[in-house]
């Protein structure tokens, strides 16, 4: 079936319907990671968006659950150049065709999306609608209107759930929390508790925790709904718990402590982002997802490409802005987490 994308600007690109087949509305994205499509379909940073993969062939190694990151898949629809109909590996469970229908989401694949790359690159993020219908009858009015709104809501779990069963007791703030963060803190002696993400200091605190951790997520992290968010972490930071934050936590815990955060023109969504550490001058490779930067921060880690900032080390608490649990992606900076846990057991044993 033919449809298309029909971009706020007016711009048209035709293609061809897989998965789900309804008009929807979206932010519209793009991802450069070569592999590792299936860990970008779930994760939940990509809430609300339509994501544009620039790599030409995408599913040739199926469907595999064991690789998800989240239970369902987060963004509004997927463009592709290519999806493979015959995967071939020995953990596959099917196409992603197939997939995608099963779980409701939109996909459009046979449009250049190497042009729409490069609009999105000159132009800035932009929102757009795929569509089965007349794209010249297409209203754009409640396209341009659209916004993700209350985006951490859909995507944090709504109860405390407990995994591992370490000697170090961490909470984890979930905004939208990968598996690959708990996998990382339960690999390294850790219980960790997971909190839904408008969960008090209270709520944090009763569980004596010797860390905080917050999770990558959705959204505008200086939207309104986030400011009891950010009180919470006022709170924690002035008790002095560690809290080491990943991506939206990055962002959140800095405006807690009086940075201001800012939308950039196309993001950084990807998994060969260079990052320098300030302190070595030696520059890693990273897997990044997010839309929105802190301002004039970055005194431990900076982009080495626009110089934006990719983290801040407030003492016992730190933050980065790109994924060191990265899957898919380098795992070059997953001595992150060895470092929150070397401030953990300074602190519990204070």
């Amino acid at each position: 079936m033919t449809a298309y994308l029909v971009l706020e600007n007016g711009m048209i690109f035709e293609g061809k319907s897989f998965g789900a087949s309804f008009d929807i509305i979206g932010e519209v994205v793009f991802a450069t990671a070569m592999t590792g499509y299936l860990e970008t379909l779930t994760d939940p940073s990509y809430y609300g968006q339509i994501i544009v993969q620039t790599f030409p062939l995408i599913g040739n190694y199926g469907v595999i659950s064991e690789d998800f990151e989240y239970k369902n898949i987060a963004p509004k629809a997927y463009i592709v150049r290519y999806p493979c109909q015959d995967p071939s590996n020995f953990r596959s469970e099917g196409d992603l065709d197939t997939f995608l229908r099963k779980q409701n989401i939109v996909g459009l694949h046979g449009i250049d999306t190497r042009q729409l790359t490069k609009v999105i690159r000159e132009n800035g993020v932009m929102n757009g609608i795929i569509t089965t219908k007349n794209p010249a009858e297409v209203d754009l009015k409640p396209v341009k209107e659209y916004t993700i709104i209350n985006a951490l809501s859909a995507v944090s779990k709504n109860e405390k759930i407990i995994d591992g069963n370490g000697k170090r007791t961490v909470a984890l703030m979930d905004f939208g929390a990968k598996k690959s963060i708990v996998d990382n803190l339960v690999s390294r002696d850790c219980t960790v508790h997971t909190f839904p993400y408008n969960a008090t200091a209270e709520d944090i605190l009763s569980i004596n925790p010797m860390g905080v951790m917050l999770s990558n997520g959705p959204g505008d992290p200086s939207a309104k709904e986030n400011d009891s968010i950010i009180e919470t972490l006022q709170k924690l930071m002035s008790l002095g718990i560690p809290i080491f934050g990943i991506c939206l936590g990055h962002q959140l815990l800095a405006l807690a402590n009086g940075y201001k955060t800012e939308k950039l023109k196309f993001g950084h969504r990807g998994s060969n982002q260079p990052v320098k550490d300030l302190s070595t001058g030696r520059v890693y490779i990273t897997s990044q997802n997010h839309g929105y930067a802190v301002v004039n921060g970055g005194n431990s880690f900076i982009n080495v490409n626009d110089k934006t900032c990719e983290g801040i080390d407030y003492g016992l608490s730190f933050s980065v802005q790109f994924h060191p649990e990265a899957h898919g992606g380098p795992l070059d900076t997953s001595f992150l987490f060895d470092r929150f846990m070397e401030r953990v057991d300074k602190y519990a044993i204070r």
